[in-house]
């Protein structure tokens, strides 16, 4: 297979750079899987966050996922035309708009998840189980790291 024109080693010496042109390639294959299924990757962050959460807010679900609330109301207004979330009003304050995940929901989250799982396999191909393992804590530490509170200064 062609790699297209060599990159200057000076790059490829750069972890930075690295971590980035993956992440592109990822993001990119997996994007695609989305978009034929007519999702796109916050789609399945609402999803995830309903699951692992239970029920939000919409305005929580912008908040915990960094995404700006007009935003999120147009990706739940999407998931609930599909039938995969549906809101109601909250009881105590009829204000809000409460989202709860769906079967329907609970479903395809599954079904990105297989294929979310099919890219990670098809990029991390050339690493054996354990060096696997050891690639998933190392950038989970890095994440965690990256996600702090910058230090004082």
């Amino acid at each position: 297979m062609d790699a297209g024109p060599a990159l200057p080693p000076s790059l490829l010496g750069l972890d930075i750079y690295l971590l980035s042109r993956v992440g592109k390639v990822a993001r990119g294959r997996f994007a695609e899987r989305l978009a034929a299924r007519g999702l796109r990757l916050w789609h399945m962050a609402i999803l995830a966050a309903l699951v692992d959460f239970g029920p939000h807010a919409q305005r929580e679900l912008a908040e915990r996922l960094t995404i700006h609330p007009s935003d999120v109301t147009k990706i739940v207004d999407e998931l609930t035309a599909a039938g995969q979330v549906e809101r109601t009003r909250d009881e105590k304050d009829r204000r809000r708009m409460t989202v709860r995940i769906t079967r329907a929901g609970r479903a395809a989250l599954r079904a990105l998840d297989k294929e979310a799982n099919q890219v990670g396999a098809e990029l991390l191909a050339p690493l054996d189980h354990t060096e696997r393992a050891q690639l998933t804590d190392i950038l989970r530490r890095v994440f965690d790291h990256a996600h702090q509170d910058p230090p004082p200064k």
